[in-house]
């Protein structure tokens, strides 16, 4: 059976709780207050949101926010799916960008068209490309930007240089460097069975996962052989590899160096940062073929189906507030995600200076690209981590993988 998810939307009536509005009276004057709850999946950057919420509560009166950590962004779509139509549906939702497009799909969210018309073009001509167009279904607007990353691969700087290995730039010289660092204490590279990472491999490699046509194209010679390097790594004893649920501890094997190469988001420095001290950090862009792309990550906030018309304006006047570069500069700043706007970057020249690896994800902004941007993406991802689970950890021939993961793609946009 293919997987088919389930439609977000019950069949019930929708109903709604989730706005307070608070009478205050100040000098005299009575004004309303309106309150909305805003979920996010923020961990390590949860005393960040904190302070910007904060920040904002001080500049004005008439908004307050509730910011809710609810876990991880699969803990969240999960606890959004419980939510729907009853008292704890949030007014304001930070969806992960695979799963953006279903909850359009599906009529979860409001259509902010209007609001997104009346702002100035300066604005909106200064995010990075392909960001502010991101959150446009259809011709109309439904996701606004806020926290966006692409992959980097990091290095035990230490190892590296004791071992002759420069930083690698093509996957040929990424293959070489893995079994130049593998030992018997320590695996050249740990790789994390994520959609997301498999997606970097193909595009650099210039492949893609979905065609313009919106039909998936997995089993492409790109797909085959990003999975086949990975394939032989895992062979030769070079790569460790962890499932889509196992970051936690692949990147507690990194930062134990049993590891030396990593990829991950490069919101992932502070908490690799935190805990690299016995050798020297450092990021950089990742293998890249000729022409080939890295794949945007992220989230869009969406404001929800049910959320009032005053909740509805709260929630843009926040994002609006947030988007101003000295927020972004902050947010980066405490997030470690890019600076979306180029207005902000005056204002992290120091933050990049620092540490130079901090830039690895914004060198590569310029060959940036979507992640598709179809409901069935969201079911496709779990496809893939399946998929990379039976030949990484059980030995499947790659090619007779992919191709029963295209198969399976091709059965949800059927």
């Amino acid at each position: 059976m293919p997987d088919v998810p389930r439609p977000l939307l019950p069949p019930r009536r929708w109903l709604r709780a989730g706005l307070a509005a608070v009478t205050l009276t100040w000098a005299g004057a009575t004004f309303a207050q309106t309150e909305i709850t805003f979920w996010h999946a923020m961990d390590s950057a949860q005393g960040t949101v904190d302070a910007l919420v904060e920040r904002f509560h001080d500049e004005q009166d008439e908004v307050r926010v509730d910011a809710r950590y609810v876990g991880s962004y699969r803990e969240a779509q999960t606890k959004l799916l419980a939510a729907f139509g009853g008292p704890d549906e949030p007014d304001l939702f930070q969806a992960e960008i695979a799963f953006f497009p279903r909850l359009v799909a599906e009529g979860a969210v409001q259509d902010l068209t209007a609001e997104a018309a009346a702002l100035p073009a300066a604005f909106t001509e200064d995010f990075v490309p392909g960001l502010w167009a991101y959150g446009e279904l259809d011709g109309r607007r439904y996701g606004l930007p806020w926290n966006a990353s692409t992959p980097a691969l990091y290095l035990n700087a230490s190892a590296l240089e004791r071992a002759g290995v420069a930083p690698p730039e093509t996957w040929e010289a990424f293959a070489d460097a893995a079994d130049a660092l593998t030992t018997r204490r320590a695996r050249g590279v740990v790789f994390v069975g994520d959609s997301w990472l498999f997606e970097m491999m193909v595009r650099s490699l210039g492949g893609a996962l979905v065609d313009d046509a919106g039909r998936p194209t997995l089993d492409t010679p790109e797909a085959r052989e990003a999975l086949s390097l990975l394939s032989d790594l895992e062979a030769r004893g070079s790569l460790a590899f962890f499932g889509a649920d196992e970051t936690t501890p692949a990147i507690l094997g990194f930062v134990r160096t049993r590891s030396l190469m990593a990829f991950a988001s490069i919101a992932n420095w502070p908490d690799v940062r935190r805990f690299s001290v016995a050798f020297d950090l450092t990021a950089v862009p990742v293998p890249m073929r000729e022409g080939g792309r890295v794949p945007l990550g992220g989230a869009q906030l969406v404001v929800m189906r049910n959320a009032t018309p005053e909740a509805r304006a709260a929630a843009w006047r926040f994002w609006r507030w947030l988007m101003e570069p000295e927020q972004i500069a902050t947010w980066v700043e405490g997030s470690y995600y890019l600076p979306i706007r180029d207005a902000a970057r005056p204002l992290l020249e120091g933050f990049y200076a620092e540490e130079p690896g901090r830039g690895a994800a914004l060198a590569q902004l310029d060959r940036a690209v979507p992640r598709p941007r179809i409901p069935a993406f969201d079911a496709m991802r779990g496809i893939l981590d399946d998929m990379m689970e039976r030949v990484l950890r059980g030995g499947r021939d790659p090619g007779e993988a992919l191709a029963d993961a295209q198969a399976r793609a091709e059965a949800l946009v059927e």
